[in-house]
């Protein structure tokens, strides 16, 4: 049920992303459409934070420590990037168009996935 719920507060997060920030686009045509779309990136951005995060923090380390963590700013863009071109060749209608969208996107997603992840509660 937790990771049901952690889907769903990311893919609200990808939609407030999509209303704010120009360059993150969601061009399905209704509601439903809109709705599976924001859940099937959700997935995929998930499924890519899980595998290439990791990865990236060990090869990177040094880069991490040098800029006190700050390069992990751009990293989450990079993720989001990368999870706008899988969702492209799923033909999904999901697109960021360039790092600036996908950086300010992933800072955006990141702070309201915190926010809806404090107000939901964990099982615990």
């Amino acid at each position: 049920m937790g990771i049901l719920i952690r889907l769903v507060i990311t893919a609200v997060s990808l939609w407030i992303a999509t209303l704010v920030i120009d360059g993150i686009e969601l061009t399905a045509d209704s509601a439903a459409n809109k709705a599976g779309t924001l859940l099937a990136v959700a997935v995929i951005f998930g499924l890519v934070n899980a595998v290439l995060r990791p990865i990236i923090k060990t090869i990177g380390c040094g880069l991490y420590v040098l800029t006190l963590g700050l390069v992990a700013v751009l990293v989450n863009g990079l993720l989001l990037l990368l999870t706008s071109w899988i969702a492209d060749k799923l033909d999904l209608a999901f697109h960021v168009d360039g790092v600036l969208p996908a950086v300010l996107g992933a800072l955006l997603v990141g702070i309201v996935s915190w926010l809806l992840n404090m107000l939901v509660p964990d099982g615990d």
